[in-house]
């Protein structure tokens, strides 16, 4: 970027830009009207509409004409500079551009530079086997798609975030800006460390209405509105009108004034370095255009242009109302194509010279298209972390808290490359020990009584799920790697990102011109089962459930029963690519049952027979499984009790790590097929399951099993309070005891021979919730059971 007081636009130079806005909406416009006659060769007629209007035109003029005025400072400062069209449905104006750059026609060909090319392009919009109305994966240059409002600042906030050359021009629309997501998102300035980050460039677009209403920020006071924005730490310059020649003499001079500001923000900070507690105030444009701009100004005798009737399609009877096709008519005719296109319908020379040169093009970007740019991560070797274990089941450990100094070794390894993500609960989730080798991002001032606040930190902690999944993504799809941790309660927040994320995932699947990117990654602790002190409030396992939901080729849940484990997960799924991988494991201090080379073995089968905790090497009366540290912990207290009072039953038991391994291979690519199942769980024999979560998720992953109604899940089931851990289970009937009792009533004979035994169990369940209701904590015998057997 450029020094200061570099030389303003010339009035050729804005009459040139005026056209490459013309022509884009012209492009724009045809993409949501034409199937046919793209250049207006002949007269307009109700064969050359598309039968179904789908487009949406209110947004599009301004996208248009901020793409323009980007591009000339990009060509002028040598920018590498991406866009980020938050309006919802601006598809239209981001494939005009990319197509007007030439980046469109490089990634597909058959939409070549001509009349023939632009017919193909405006019949692909909106249309079947076409694109979508939104910034989609299939358009050159998106990182975020606009269906879903509200993720495009924090998008281009992770997107600059370890890139210190990076600028995002983000277009933010004014509906876009009511909503929660958006409205977290300005607190960007408290974050972007002018040394190590790149800038983002907010415009929030002003153009009145959302679909049948006034949007707020535009009806609000206009001191009101600067206020509110320079409390959030941004410097406003604003730009408003509805004639073009005098709004690109404003927007001109103000991104100038803007990219100015910047680069003196980023002099002054890389020369005598970055002070905690007086973040620069980086400047920002709020433009005021109307909505619909340059369309048609009144149909049917209503006004249009200006209004909320602009939003979508502003002549919607056009093939069938001759009024609506001669306006259609005008309205493209308006643009004057002939000042454009050349007669083959090649944009003209000087128009295409505007287009900032290869990479430098905001469609070619590589920063918009991460897998081009994504490196391995060094990871150090997790062996070295193992925890030892000389016999299963009998010492503990904290597993995020060993993975915690794990992490801190992969932040000291990439310090350009990957961040972790939490919700002030990094410490909490037992993962401090990165404040090793870094601390919390943190601009504004710093007291002596804080802990571990840096301007250069990579920890990003905010009390916002939606504010850092958003981070991730725009970090993630610029070509870095990341780790989100959370409450297992309170990542239900971001499910609908969730969904987002995952339809992006499986579009570029099929989009060859796409790389692939590092996956998401989840480690979902604070978990149900150890937020008995919180209460129910913060107990749900329900995330794992939706995101076994996304498709089976992105969707990837493990639950390592302990820290080995955790390790040996953790390093699997920062390796991996093109996933959403969630890992549920516990902060607290849990028994350790495996040796680091026994957990690589069990994790990469996914899950297995225990052993060493079974009572028979041969065909079992009844099978004992778990999913999760709690229930392997349950699981096999409840192998003990029947070890103990009934040594001649053969059990086996199995712990599931991967719980895609419980789906068959037709149905996920980790499933087993049905002669390995069978030889695990068998194929008639009582399976009693302990599962982390809803039991009915277990059901329907195994559904077409040929023993599945031998299966017998327990699980979370919506019963929970503020009490003790072992209340817990056993509220929810995943206790010891509970499992026990289940085995008795599952195998034949067992039911009536063994009631005494039964009662027994049931007599303990009561004793051990008496004990709490008295002592107001766990029987010791319980909280402290170790596996006894060696």
């Amino acid at each position: 970027m450029t020094d200061t007081g570099t030389t303003r636009a010339t009035d050729d130079e804005l009459a040139l830009l005026d056209r490459w806005w013309r022509a884009a909406n012209y492009l724009s416009v045809g993409q949501i009207y034409l199937l046919d006659n793209p250049m207006l060769e002949v007269p307009l007629a109700p064969e050359h509409i598309k039968p179904r209007l789908l487009g949406h035109w209110g947004t599009t003029p301004g996208l248009n004409l901020l793409y323009a005025h980007c591009n000339r400072v990009i060509r002028q400062r040598d920018l590498a500079a991406v866009f980020v069209a938050g309006p919802g449905h601006g598809g239209p104006a981001v494939v005009a551009n990319t197509y007007l750059e030439g980046v469109y026609s490089e990634v597909y060909p058959h939409i070549g530079r001509g009349t023939e090319g632009i017919r193909r392009l405006f019949r692909q919009f909106s249309f079947p086997g076409g694109i979508p109305s939104h910034a989609a994966p299939q358009t050159p240059g998106s990182l975020n798609e606009g269906g879903e409002l509200g993720y495009s600042l924090m998008h281009a906030t992770g997107a600059v975030f370890d890139d210190p050359d990076a600028i995002a021009f983000c277009a933010i629309g004014d509906g876009e800006a009511e909503t929660g997501p958006l409205a977290t998102s300005w607190h960007a300035p408290a974050f972007l460390d002018p040394v190590r980050d790149g800038a983002v460039v907010p415009i929030l677009h002003l153009n009145g209405y959302k679909i049948a209403n006034p949007t707020v920020l535009a009806r609000i006071p206009e001191e009101q509105l600067l206020s509110l924005i320079r409390g959030w730490g941004w410097e406003p310059h604003v730009v408003s009108g509805d004639d073009p020649a005098l709004v690109h003499r404003a927007l001109a001079d103000t991104f100038d004034d803007v990219l100015d500001g910047i680069a003196a923000i980023r002099a002054a900070a890389r020369s005598d370095g970055a002070s905690a507690g007086s973040p620069p105030r980086w400047p920002m444009i709020v433009l005021r255009t109307p909505k619909g701009w340059t369309g048609p100004k009144v149909v049917d005798g209503q006004q249009v242009e200006g209004t909320f009737r602009a939003h979508q399609v502003p002549l919607d009877q056009v093939r069938t109302n001759p009024e609506h096709l001669r306006q259609l008519e005008d309205w493209l005719r308006g643009y004057r194509a002939e000042e454009l296109f050349d007669a083959d319908g090649e944009l003209l020379p000087e128009l295409a010279a505007l287009a900032p040169d290869g990479d430098r093009r905001m469609g070619a970007n590589p920063r918009s298209n991460g897998g081009l740019l994504l490196e391995d991560l060094e990871l150090p070797d997790f062996r070295r972390s193992a925890v030892r274990v000389d016999a299963p089941g009998t010492g503990t450990t904290s597993a995020t808290g060993v993975m915690g100094e794990w992490l801190r070794e992969v932040m000291r390894l990439n310090p350009s490359s990957f961040r972790l993500f939490g919700p002030d609960e990094t410490a909490s989730n037992r993962l401090q020990a990165v404040f090793g080798v870094t601390g919390r991002a943190w601009q504004e001032p710093i007291l002596a009584t804080d802990d571990h606040l840096a301007p250069d930190g990579r920890v990003m902690e905010v009390l916002s799920e939606h504010l850092l999944q958003g981070w991730l993504e725009g970090y993630l799809l610029t070509g870095r790697h990341g780790l989100l941790s959370s409450y297992e309660a309170f990542a239900h927040i971001v499910d609908s990102m969730v969904n987002q994320h995952a339809k992006w995932l499986h579009d570029i699947n099929r989009i060859p011109w796409r790389r692939d990117i590092a996956s998401l990654n989840y480690l979902i602790t604070s978990h149900v089962w150890r937020q008995d002190h919180n209460g129910s409030s913060h107990q749900d396992p329900g995330f794992m459930d939706h995101v076994i939901n996304k498709k089976a080729e992105l969707a990837r849940v493990y639950l390592p029963p302990d820290a080995n484990c955790l390790l040996s997960v953790a390093d699997h799924v920062l390796r991996s690519r093109q996933y959403i991988n969630v890992i549920v494991a516990g902060k607290q201090p849990a028994l350790d049952y495996l040796t680091m080379d026994e957990a690589i073995a069990h994790c990469t089968r996914g899950l297995g027979i225990w052993s060493w905790a079974s009572t028979t090497d041969g065909e079992p009366d009844v099978v004992l499984a778990a999913a999760g540290e709690i229930p392997t912990m349950e699981v096999l207290a409840a192998a003990d009790l029947l070890r103990q009072h009934l040594p001649d039953l053969g059990v086996r038991v199995v712990n599931v790590v991967d719980l895609m391994r419980l789906q068959s291979p037709e149905e996920h690519p980790h499933g087993l097929d049905d002669r390995e199942f069978d030889a695990i769980f068998t194929a008639d024999k009582p399976v009693v399951f302990a599962f982390h979560g809803y039991p009915a998720l277990v059901h329907r992953l195994t559904y077409k099993r040929a023993n599945h109604a031998q299966l017998h899940v327990h699980g979370y089931i919506e019963e929970g309070t503020t009490t003790t851990p072992f209340d817990m289970v056993m509220l929810n009937r995943l206790d010891r005891f509970s499992l026990a009792m289940d085995v008795i009533d599952r195998v034949p004979g067992l039911g009536s021979s063994q009631a005494v035994l039964r009662q027994r169990f049931a007599d303990a369940r009561l004793a051990a919730r008496a004990y709490t209701r008295e002592h107001g904590e766990d029987d010791p015998a319980i909280s402290g059971w170790t596996w006894p057997h060696r």
